[in-house]
């Protein structure tokens, strides 16, 4: 029996923003260049692949918020930095699927009609980013967190997710602090094991500093054990932090 999911549950993370109170729609789009071979003689076509790319569009409500939707995808229009996303497919828990990229904002469009609530539209093209050594436009992979507040004497260790199988072409990890008043540093890992008792770190992101909100992405390559689970420990003593981490196996 198919396992099916509800759209009311998706979220949009988008750099060190949670978006997704002013979204409704988001589609995610992969395509495969081909290129016609077909030869004189032939009785049917034939092709070769090419190059893969991935798009994001999104679409919602319009809104003047300090950090809301005009204000964000405003800011990222021909923005040098390209944008961290990663989209929640499925409940707010570990273990649910994901979608993680980066993507430069193609276009940008607000509609107020004479009727109804003003809204807005997104597109996202993705692209590698040589940087963080990502050779992937857009990718599949699951929720190691549930993107909830965690107060800071509760960080640690968070449950593990369970592929079923080691890989071995590496992967990537994105990481979204949208709200923090820990009073201090807090470190957060991936970490991955063969038996879901021996533990070792895949990823370290960089130290989030007190109060500080942040998104990033790393990549890995080689073999990724069966079991992943992110990791979080704090120096501060006081507030509590929001993240959101996601791992995708290339």
């Amino acid at each position: 029996m198919p396992t099916f999911i509800h759209g009311k549950n998706t979220a949009v993370y988008i750099d060190e923003f949670d978006l997704s109170s002013y979204f409704n729609d988001v589609s995610v789009t992969l395509d495969n260049d081909t290129a016609e071979t077909t030869a004189f003689g032939d009785t049917n076509k034939s092709f070769i692949l090419g190059t893969r790319g991935g798009t994001l569009s999104m679409s919602g409500m319009w809104a003047a918020d300090t950090d809301g939707s005009d204000e964000e995808l405003q800011a990222l229009l021909g923005n040098a930095t390209t944008p961290i996303l990663t989209i929640r497919q499925g409940a707010a828990a570990i273990g649910s699927r994901a979608i993680i990229a980066q993507a430069n904002e193609t276009n940008y469009a607000i509609s107020n009609p004479v009727a109804d609530v003003s809204t807005i539209s997104a597109d996202f093209e993705c692209t590698p980013n040589q940087v963080s050594n990502l050779t992937f436009a857009l990718a599949g992979g699951v929720q190691l967190t549930a993107g909830a507040s965690i107060a800071h004497g509760s960080l640690g260790d968070l449950s593990s997710v369970d592929n079923a199988a080691s890989s071995a072409n590496g992967g990537a990890g994105t990481l979204h602090v949208p709200t923090n008043t820990v009073g201090g540093n807090t470190t957060i890992k991936i970490q991955h094991s063969a038996n879901n008792s021996s533990w070792a770190d895949l990823i370290s992101f960089t130290v989030v500093g007190s109060s500080a909100k942040t998104s990033e992405i790393k990549a890995v390559s080689g073999t990724v054990n069966r079991y992943l689970r992110a990791t979080a420990s704090t120096a501060g003593s006081s507030g509590s932090i929001t993240f959101m981490v996601a791992f995708a196996r290339f």
